[in-house]
């Protein structure tokens, strides 16, 4: 009970935290909300136009494939984007403290993705003069996966109880994937009207959406340098002796990825950025990423048995330099200990069942052999480009209305469970679709598509994609909320974009095998070996929840 004399303040601090579908309509009168949902827009389409469209606009001007696989390369950028995440953390706000560290690096990255934009839609690649082509794609390549990293640690570091990481997580994937169907489907519809450098002039206006989120937004609350100098733990030793070899790791993992790309430049035929990621991406992420967490467990383990007069300062350029590296990685060793195994096995396995076939897929569309559909390029425009990413804006809806109402661990591992079981779906089409056929006939399905003037063979496709689709938008909502309510929000851009990083890059592996398997036995047993590789996510999520559910026990019974 308040009376007209109590602080605002106080009475809300009485007000019971919203719950389920509460949350929702509490969060949106947040203007945290509009302004994740613009830089989730802001996020998806420069990805979209750049990896995607100019693909289009090149194959259109008859550009030779070995020359567009050499541009492909910018799309590492986004894979390897963790090894400069702690610098994004660290400077100094690039246009002043009135618009803090994280606006004010946004703002100028989206003015630099729209200059790119605007640098390509100004090239003739129809003349075989690619440079300004090339130069604005790689500078907006680098420049949109440096703002994934500005907008990933703003959305764990306003996070709160009215405004979730959850819900936040679902709105940005909705802001996401929406710039991806405007920047796929209707990049495609719109270069008929305006023609191709018209399409990327208006991709540089809309990165004005991205400007006004960013304006809307609050900044959060700086790191405290002091926060983060206590996880310089342990002596000053090994401290020295793990920032060397991180750093050394770091500049091997650099050096390839230059190397690459000048090597992708100078000669030919070009080396593929494919093959390269499959080949050196793992050994990559082991140098840069598992090499540094386990040294970071070392530095916890020995840390704890050191005396406070051990853990003395480094120089100030050591220091510094480990603030920004390795306590982002200490912190997050320190606080799961043992339990990093079981999340590093969630976060490693948990996309694998799309991204383990994905470079397959429009082979599998569009091939005629191995159980191949054999469909054109203007059915599989459709039923993936348009109504795919319809189906996925809905999956992704329908993870956030779970999110909210069951919980982030349910939508966890209901996402996994969908995401392997799905995959029995495409191995259906390339068997003949035996079981879809039969479903859509005792439905009345056919007759639905056939509505809309949408033969047998494409409608058994748009249904496949839509029940994979959802189940990936579901899946992937669930996951993005998971990894970042698992950031810390001091150290929260390095250790997400370490995550994403491992996840992006885990689904490469086996790659190779996978095309030799397909060759041979056709597409059916890969979507097979896709779905049971799904049930090992399954498990770990569950051995998660049950990691979580004694880690808050133990905490429980410490607090009493």
């Amino acid at each position: 009970m308040t009376d007209s004399t109590t602080p605002a303040s106080e009475v809300a601090a009485l007000q019971p935290a919203p719950k389920g579908l509460g949350v929702l309509k509490a969060a949106f009168r947040e203007r945290r909300t509009l302004a994740m949902l613009l830089l989730g827009f802001s996020a998806g389409l420069p990805f979209a136009m750049l990896i995607g469209t100019l693909n289009a606009w090149l194959t259109e001007e008859k550009i030779p494939v070995a020359t567009i696989g050499i541009l492909s390369w910018i799309g590492l950028f986004g894979a390897f984007r963790f090894l400069w995440s702690p610098a994004v953390s660290w400077t100094p706000p690039v246009l002043g403290k009135r618009l803090g560290r994280r606006r004010s690096w946004l703002i100028v990255l989206q003015i630099v993705i729209a200059a790119a934009l605007g640098l390509v839609a100004l090239s003739h690649p129809g003349t075989g003069v690619l440079g300004p082509l090339a130069l604005g794609a790689a500078l907006g390549a680098f420049a949109f996966a440096t703002q994934d990293i500005v907008i990933d640690a703003w959305r764990i570091e306003v996070a709160d109880e009215k405004t979730p990481i959850d819900l936040l997580s679902t709105i940005y994937q909705l802001g996401y994937r929406t710039a991806a169907l405007v920047g796929g489907a209707g990049a495609l519809l719109l270069a008929t009207i305006l023609g191709w450098p018209g399409v990327f002039a208006v991709g540089a206006l809309l990165m004005g959406v991205g400007i006004i989120g960013t304006l809307i937004a609050p900044e959060p609350e700086a790191t405290s340098r002091a926060a983060v100098a206590r996880e310089r733990i342990g002596s000053p030793r090994l401290r020295l002796a793990v920032l060397v070899a991180t750093l050394a790791a770091w500049a091997w993992a650099a050096f390839m990825l230059v190397n690459f790309m000048i090597t992708a430049l100078t000669t030919s035929p070009a080396p593929s950025a494919g093959e390269f990621t499959a080949d050196w991406g793992p050994w990559i992420v082991a140098a840069t990423v598992i090499l540094p967490a386990g040294l970071a467990g070392l530095i916890v383990w020995k840390g704890r048995a050191a005396t406070e007069a051990e853990a003395v300062a480094l120089p100030r350029l050591a220091d510094t330099l480990y603030d920004a590296i390795l306590a982002p990685l200490v912190e997050l060793m320190g606080r799961l200990g043992w339990g990093a195994v079981i999340v590093l096995g969630l976060i490693l396995t948990y996309r694998i069942t799309d991204g383990v076939w994905g470079p397959f897929a429009f082979p599998f569309y569009m091939g005629d052999t191995g159980g191949a559909l054999g469909h054109t390029k203007a059915e599989v425009a459709l039923a993936s480009k348009t109504f795919g990413v319809v189906m996925t804006i809905v999956g992704i809806a329908l993870g956030g209305w779970a999110l909210l109402v069951i919980g982030r661990m349910w939508s966890l591992l209901i996402g996994a469970i969908l995401s392997a079981a799905t995959n029995l779906l495409m191995m259906d089409l390339a068997l003949g679709a035996p079981v879809i056929d039969s479903f859509m006939r005792t439905t009345g399905l056919y007759g639905l598509f056939g509505a809309f003037h949408i033969g047998e063979p494409l409608s058994r496709l748009m249904l496949a994609i839509s029940g994979e689709n959802i189940a990936g938008g579901f899946a992937g909502a669930a996951f993005v909320a998971y990894l970042s309510a698992l950031s810390n929000k001091m150290f929260g851009a390095v250790q997400f974009a370490v995550f994403i990083s491992l996840a992006l890059l885990i689904g490469t592996l086996g790659r190779g095998a996978l095309g030799e398997l397909i060759d041979a036995q056709g597409y059916a047993p890969m979507f097979a070996i896709a779905a049971w590789l799904g049930l090992l996510a399954v498990v770990f999520c569950i051995a998660e929840w049950v990691r979580g559910a004694l880690e808050r026990r133990k905490l429980a019974a410490a607090q009493v």
